[in-house]
């Protein structure tokens, strides 16, 4: 789909939905698409959703949500680019890059998501890595591999919920730690009771 078959109000649509992807971390209701574009109706923008569903940029997950595909911008830029998927809340049980847990595509750089490694992205919470450069709301963009060396910053996958976290070796145990300004952050002790997800490779920062 070229980019001349979008509407102005189309793209502008696509804007504040991945703005509020990479700021909110989840696609905005259709009240709050309605409040940004400017329309006294919900259904002015369920309108431009559905339009856009049907040109590939969004479409619609097995439990209703919304998930973003793709941009629809200039071929030139995209050919310079990968698309890396945007990983939300990891659904209780579910691989951590299973469809339901994958909100939106991000064309990214391939100077920094390099081939023929596989990347995800995930959003920052809390203060825990502060002092690594990692704040709260910040994209974490991380190289997809179950191993790590000690002294990597790495996304760890215990009991379903994704951490990120420094990584360390210390015979038969492992401790993933924090690197905060905030004492309250401890570091935590495992042995085999975990996954690592990804390495991480670089910050995009909540602007």
């Amino acid at each position: 789909m070229q980019a001349a078959a979008v509407t102005n109000k189309e793209l502008e649509a696509i804007r504040e939905i991945r703005n509020s992807l990479m700021h909110v971390g989840r696609i905005p209701s259709m009240r709050e698409l309605m409040s940004s574009l400017g329309y006294r109706s919900p259904r002015s923008a369920s309108l431009i959703v559905d339009k856009l569903m049907k040109k590939g940029v969004l479409r619609r997950k097995e439990d209703g949500n919304l998930q973003f595909i793709k941009s629809l911008g200039d071929d030139t830029t995209r050919a310079q680019t990968v698309d890396v998927p945007l990983v939300g809340r990891v659904a209780c049980g579910a691989p951590m890059l299973a469809e339901e847990n994958i909100q939106a595509q991000i064309p990214v750089s391939v100077k920094l998501a390099k081939p023929p490694h596989r990347y995800f992205l995930i959003q920052a919470r809390g203060d825990s890595m502060n002092q690594k450069g990692i704040n709260d709301g910040d994209l974490v963009l991380v190289r997809q591999q179950t191993t790590a060396k000690s002294g990597d910053t790495v996304v760890a996958l215990i009991d379903d919920e994704a951490m990120i976290k420094e990584f360390l070796i210390g015979g038969e145990t492992y401790v993933l730690r924090p690197r905060s300004s905030n004492k309250q952050h401890r570091p935590i002790v495992l042995t085999n009771d975990f996954q690592v997800q990804g390495v991480v490779v670089t910050t995009i920062p909540n602007f």
